[in-house]
Order: structure tokens, then sequence, then C-alpha cells
């Protein structure tokens, strides 16, 4: 319990930073994946999204342009959403700043998970089901708290970044220093560096493999496990914090002095 409390709480360590956002890279794999096969649209792909709005503004394709909007909208205001819950926390010392957008996370995907087949109809003024902003949102949310929590050193939903990092440190690792150059001129790889992108990576890319095989096999529900695992890692800072969060005004009383008679 109490090493789950690290894993999400306010405290943040290298090693809780790296498992966390390792989890998370499998998650928003999964998620990605496993949602292209259910709406044809990779929901944590901004860059996409963003091509594809100015594409279709050009073409004159209102249906895509809209759609492509709301994704970004959605999105954004995921990642709005977990700047606001994570500060609000943090004024309140709670433990639970960065649990609180994941328990969202997990609530949501419950919700998608059950009801995925309803929401994949409910349509929307952006040209896109519902499930296409849901999904966004949620990869906003997840996206946003993992690089709250690491300073901006982790992001688990696009890889764009941690590939180019991890040829960066590649290109370091290969780069011949001339014999006799000063150690400060020489170029090494940061091989720590290197380990955390390559398994933010290839734990994004087994996500891929097991949300497309998931989706595929057994539908909505292959979601409901991930939730449940976001759920426990989710709860144990919010327990420490039940009774800041029932009584979130409420100030520290000041201690009580030992009569000096």
């Amino acid at each position: 319990m109490r090493r789950l409390r690290h894993l999400t709480g306010h405290h943040r360590t290298v090693a809780s930073n790296r498992m966390l956002g390792l989890l998370l890279a499998f998650n928003a794999g999964a998620v990605n994946a496993g949602g292209f096969l259910v709406v044809h649209l990779y929901t944590s792909h901004m860059t996409g999204f963003v091509s594809m709005l100015a594409d279709n503004l050009v073409l004159g394709n209102m249906a895509l342009v809209l759609g492509a909007l709301g994704a970004l909208l959605a999105f954004i205001s995921g990642a709005a959403t977990t700047a606001i819950m994570v500060n609000w926390a943090r004024q309140r010392k709670l433990h639970s700043s960065y649990a609180m957008p994941l328990l969202l996370v997990a609530l949501l995907m419950l919700v998608f998970g059950l009801v995925g087949a309803i929401t994949l109809n409910w349509p929307t003024p952006f040209a896109v089901p519902m499930t296409v902003l849901l999904l966004s949102f949620i990869m906003g949310l997840q996206n946003a708290t993992v690089t709250k929590m690491s300073s901006s050193q982790i992001r688990t939903t696009h890889m764009t970044g941690i590939v180019t990092d991890v040829g960066i440190e590649l290109g370091k690792m290969l780069y011949w220093n001339r014999t006799g150059a000063p150690p400060e001129s020489q170029v090494h790889a940061n091989h720590v560096r290197l380990r955390l992108y390559a398994g933010l990576l290839g734990m994004f890319l087994v996500g891929g493999v097991a949300g497309a095989a998931g989706f595929k096999h057994v539908g909505f529900v292959f979601v409901l496990p991930l939730a449940l695992l976001l759920l426990g890692f989710s709860l144990p800072p919010l327990w420490a914090d039940r009774a800041r969060l029932r009584h979130p005004l409420r100030k520290a009383r000041p201690p009580v002095l030992p009569d000096a008679h």
C-alpha cells in the first residue's frame, strides 16, 4: 500500500517517475491502438489532428475540420483539467495531487469500457462521435499528469519526441571521440535517458499490440482491467488524504501548549 501511495503521490523520485511512466505508456499505447480499431482515428495523435485541420480547411471539408477541432479541444481540456486538479491539491498540501487526475482517467476508462458501444453512436457538434472526444480527453489528462509529475521529462501518449531522444542518445553513443581529446569536450551518451526512452517506446508498442488484440477479440471491456489498475494506483494517496478531502477548507489547529503553572 505504501509503495502504491508513493507511485502516484506528491513526492516524486526518479524510480517512481520511471515506473509510472512505463505503465502509463503501456496504457496510452493500448487505448490509442484499440481506439483506432473502433473509431479509425489515433486519439493521442494531436499532430495528425492539426494536419487534418489544416488540410481540410484548404480542401473545404468542414466535417473533418470540425472533427479535428473537437479532438484538439478535448485533448486540451483534459490537460487543463489535470493542471487545475494538481494545483488545487498542491495548495492544500495533499499527497494525492497526481492521483486525482489518474483517478479521473480510470473512471472515464471504466465508463468507456462499460458503455463504449453507446458513445460510439452518440452524435456531437464536432461531426465525430462522443467516443473520439472521450478518448482524446483521457489522453490529455494522462499526458499532462505524467508531464507535470516528471517536470516535463516524460510524456506517454505520443512517441515523436521519445523516438527523437532515442536517436540523439544513439548518435552520441556512436560518436567517435578523437584520441587525446580533453574529457570536457568528449561526447558521451546518457545511458539512463536512453534506457528510459527506449523503455517508454517499448511499452507503448507492447501496449499497442495488446490494445489492438484486446479490442479485436474482446471489445470495449478490454479496457476494464487497465482502468482497475489505474484505480489501484490512485486510491492509496486519496485514502491518505481522506480527512483533508472531507474538510478541504479546515485549517490545522495550533498545538496545545502545556500549562506553565
